[in-house]
């Protein structure tokens, strides 16, 4: 009877561990890339918490930064687990397309976190490079930034920076135990999300190749014109 208690504590040390809590908090980043600094730091320079995860996109940042844009709640969704981020009653509905009339965010601008939840100030606003967001009550930066990678590839990093002056020590557990692996689970659909709609997207648009010299039909034509 001893034994499944036994696993079961291995395996809760083994998933609670530095190196998984590591992992958690810094997936498809390299060490380097988790530990070095990026635009929307100094917005909160004293986190308890700092996450930065990242995906590299076969696309460059202007085929990115649109779906960037367009996040949020009665926006262009989060492209994650609707259903999950929806049970929080975030009113998160993931799209597959470019949505025009949300393409258009400036600086102050403050978009809503669900009903309950704390808006989100836009602070960073720069093209096809960074978008930084942060919590009206100053706990919480989200900053997404681009980077060029090897050529027609991008480097997509979501970085959290969040503090908790008050927190209790259950509260701290809860986060610690619960959020931190959670949030993995969110923010790795989210950047898988992106890559795969930026991915299909550029690839559906680099398919509609203009016919060329050599293109039958493309020539002038030998026909005699109706007109």
């Amino acid at each position: 009877m001893r034994l499944p208690w036994i696993t079961a504590a291995c395996v809760a040390v083994v998933a609670y561990s530095p190196p998984a809590r590591r992992w958690y908090l810094t997936w498809g980043a390299t060490p380097e890339e988790a530990d070095a600094p990026l635009p929307g730091d100094e917005l909160l320079t004293e986190p308890d918490l700092q996450s930065t995860r990242a995906v590299t996109i076969d696309a460059p940042p202007a085929a990115v930064w649109p779906w960037l844009v367009q996040m949020g709640s009665g926006r262009g969704g989060a492209y994650t687990y609707d259903w999950i981020e929806n049970l929080f009653g975030l009113g998160m509905h993931s799209v597959d397309k470019i949505l025009p009339q949300f393409q258009h965010l400036a600086v102050g601008e403050v978009l809503p976190l669900g009903p309950d939840g704390p808006g989100m100030r836009v602070e960073i606003f720069e093209p096809e490079q960074t978008l930084s967001f942060c919590s009206e009550d100053g706990n919480w930066v989200w900053t997404f930034h681009l980077r060029p990678d090897i050529p027609g590839k991008t480097r997509l990093f979501s970085r959290n920076r969040i503090a908790a002056p008050a927190a209790s020590w259950a509260s701290r557990l809860v986060t610690r135990f619960v959020m931190e692996p959670g949030s993995l689970i969110m923010e790795r659909r989210m950047l898988l999300g992106i890559k795969e709609r930026t991915e299909r997207t550029t690839s559906r648009i680099g398919s509609r190749v203009p016919p060329g010299p050599d293109t039958p039909g493309s020539g002038p034509s030998t026909q005699p014109s109706s007109f």
